[in-house]
């Protein structure tokens, strides 16, 4: 019996944070990683050595594209797909800015709208027809719990992420006859090397414990009190984009200590 071809995967925004613990356990998979990020050079190295690690000394690559850019995107898609095409896209990358919506910088809404949505819709649309061809293929979409609910000062974070859950369900019946599927993560608060910086600010700033701050990030809005690991969102991801996972098809899985319940 023939072994199976490895697999190969691209992560958006896989130099920290959620993207990098994504393609770490990936890595762990035995899939074959292309991170991606627009870090400095430090940054990219580090996570590659982190990715490379997790893969058990393996390689993995790493692609740089400005992802507002379509023409970007659309020529790493190509590189990607000449050079043997993707079995896994996990659009990850995303960006966020707070402010109510009339004092809302229109550019950033462009930018946040370019990343946030877009270039998931432009990395679908030119990675499906190799997993077509291929017989085989996983997309997964980070989205958010702003993704299920919404918060005042987030208006332009929650209609890209509403929008990429809704992206997510109509590729997903799109692709329902076929060994491809298409599914959609929702954390809440994660803890990321960002948000651990937030909560040493606010206990700075407050004179508080780093617990005490902690919960004052969490506030009413996550009942577990507690944050989700990256590395529990990627072990989402790492099921959904397994075989086991063939008929798991437009879900938006939220994993977010009980944000949506309450």
């Amino acid at each position: 019996m023939r072994d199976r071809p490895r697999r190969r995967a691209l992560v958006t925004g896989s130099t920290s944070g959620i993207g990098l613990a994504i393609a770490r356990r990936l890595a762990q998979d035995g899939v074959h990683v292309v991170a991606h990020g627009l870090g400095s050079a430090q940054e990219n190295a580090a996570a590659l050595r982190d990715i490379g690690e997790a893969a058990g000394g393996g390689a993995a690559e790493f692609v740089e594209a400005d992802l507002r850019d379509r023409h970007a995107i659309a020529r790493l898609m190509q590189d990607l797909n000449d050079g043997g095409g993707l079995d896994i896209l996990v659009n990850n990358a995303g960006m966020q800015r707070v402010a109510a919506i009339d004092r809302f910088v229109p550019e950033d809404w462009d930018d946040m709208l370019a990343v946030n949505l877009s270039a998931a819709f432009h990395t679908i649309r030119l990675a499906l027809p190799g997993m077509r061809a291929r017989g085989w293929g996983r997309i997964v979409n980070i989205a958010s719990v702003s993704g299920l609910v919404a918060a005042a000062g987030k208006a332009p974070y929650a209609a890209t992420k509403h929008g990429l859950v809704g992206l997510t369900k109509a590729v997903a019946l799109e692709t329902a006859r076929e060994p491809v599927t298409c599914n959609a993560v929702c954390p809440g608060w994660v803890l990321t090397p960002l948000v651990e910086r937030q909560i040493q600010s606010l206990a700075s700033g407050e004179g508080l414990s780093r617990d005490a701050a902690a919960a004052r990030l969490l506030g009413a809005k996550q009942p577990s009190q507690a944050f989700v690991r990256a590395e529990d969102v990627a072990a989402v991801v790492s099921f959904l984009c397994s075989d086991a996972a063939g008929e798991v098809r437009g879900a938006a899985w939220n994993i977010d200590g009980g944000y949506v319940a309450a």
